[in-house]
């Protein structure tokens, strides 16, 4: 009889190799590219709203300048975005798409259909999936840290 605490009845367990496996597979398709995956997906916000300054991308990517600050280094010295300090407050630095970088959109287009593809998952699935890791991440986000656990949790 399985215990609870079993490798493979940890939703933290399945959730770390689905992510690992989906990373990978990003990988591989963006190779052709010659990005990485955190860099795709600062691209992706960016294609989704240019001109975002640093603290809405980090919010967006939950991600802090830490982290995303030598992202945006790497993307500035391979030619697809540029940093700009607003005149107005020299504090603030926008991101803007170069052209290059708006031009790696169309080669990017087919990225998700081959994940979609890959998955063997059709298009419900993948957004029912989609949308319970997004309710699962607030909830998460949202419980305290010292939530007693009672039974079995999975």
């Amino acid at each position: 009889m399985p215990s609870h605490l079993d490798l493979d009845q940890q939703v933290c367990f399945a959730l770390y190799r689905a992510s690992r496996a989906t990373t990978a597979l990003y990988r591989t398709l963006l190779d052709r590219l010659g990005i990485t995956y955190p860099q795709y997906l600062v691209l992706l916000a960016l294609w989704e709203r240019d001109g975002r300054g640093v603290h809405d991308l980090c919010t967006a990517l939950d991600l802090d300048t830490g982290t995303l600050s030598p992202l945006l280094k790497r993307l500035e010295a391979a030619g697809y975005v540029e940093r700009r300090r607003q005149r107005t407050d020299e504090r603030r630095v926008v991101v803007h798409l170069t052209e290059a970088g708006r031009a790696l959109r169309a080669e990017a287009e087919d990225i998700p259909g081959c994940v979609a593809q890959a998955s063997r998952f059709d298009l419900d699935e993948l957004v029912a999936l989609r949308d319970m890791l997004h309710r699962l991440t607030a909830a998460l986000q949202d419980a305290p840290g010292d939530t007693p656990t009672k039974g079995r949790t999975p």
